[in-house]
């Protein structure tokens, strides 16, 4: 049987995880000398109640390749193959640490994917894989079906400042950005697996109205039929009303609306808004 393996930052629910036994590897945050493996030893309140309070911004780190490893010996060891689906390469050493992991078993049958993507996009991704495997692909089959995804994903997000970007080393291009970033609320996405500028708009409002436009050209007239994920830090209110507005506007099934746990939470801080989808 195919078990699916990723990482914490695709913030699945934990009904998810439990109903079809997705094995989820924990990236770190630190405040200072503590570590926390997120998901595991912090809530997503207790994270951003330090973040708010805490006098420097914290660091975050990928798992290791013996985290990895003790993942997929278990699963090999129950004589099943292995799908992993991993945050963007170009946001953190998540990817490089499952492929390490995936080479101290060259006998295994393990795919390990660089969704390119993070959040909602990386759930989005592994939703698609849950659904593949209860079809009954083939690793090679499931694998080649999240590229063909992978390559037609699109994530944009709206951040309240690019402070925390900025300072966690994550901003990418948006750096060009920074000299305006208290007069706009920057539109960003992730393109080939990093962070670019879209536009600048005036007032978070607007910003999330132009954001789902940019969306919506780029999936031109197949929105009826996109799959789609709303992403969020601390204004789940809002991420739900956008979630019912695409409902609406699309005509798509149900968005799923997720929060950001401390990872991605440290580098876009607390009010980011964020769509993704593929068709």
């Amino acid at each position: 049987m195919i078990k699916i393996v990723t990482d914490s930052t695709a913030y699945l629910s934990e009904e998810a995880v439990r109903k079809h036994d997705i094995r989820v590897v924990p990236l770190y945050v630190h405040f200072g000398n503590e570590a926390f493996r997120e998901g595991v030893d912090i809530s997503d309140e207790e994270f951003y109640a330090r973040l708010k309070a805490a006098p420097e911004l914290p660091t975050t780190s990928q798992p290791s390749a013996g985290e990895f490893h003790e993942v997929f010996k278990e699963l090999v060891d129950g004589g099943h193959e292995i799908l992993t689906l991993t945050i963007s390469s170009k946001l953190s050493g998540t990817w490089n640490s499952a492929m390490a992991a995936k080479d101290m078993q060259p006998d295994a049958n393990i795919s390990v994917v660089d969704s390119l993507s993070t959040s909602v996009g990386l759930e989005l991704m592994v939703k698609a894989a849950v659904e593949a495997v209860d079809a009954g692909g083939s690793l090679q089959e499931i694998t080649d079906q999240i590229e063909e995804i992978k390559a037609k994903m699109r994530l944009l997000f709206v951040v309240d400042t690019l402070e925390y970007l900025a300072k966690g080393g994550r901003i990418g291009n948006a750096r060009a950005l920074l000299g305006t970033v208290l007069k706009v609320k920057p539109i960003l996405s992730l393109q080939e697996g990093a962070i670019e500028p879209m536009e600048q708009v005036r007032s978070k409002r607007k910003a999330v109205a132009r954001m789902v436009e940019l969306v919506e050209d780029e999936l031109a007239e197949s929105c009826s039929m996109a799959k789609v994920a709303v992403m969020n830090a601390l204004v789940e209110g809002e991420a739900d009303d956008l979630g019912h507005d695409l409902e609406t506007r699309w005509t798509c099934a149900t968005p799923l609306v997720s929060n950001l746990g401390p990872v991605i939470g440290t580098h876009t801080g607390p009010g980011v808004l964020g769509v993704a989808a593929y068709v």
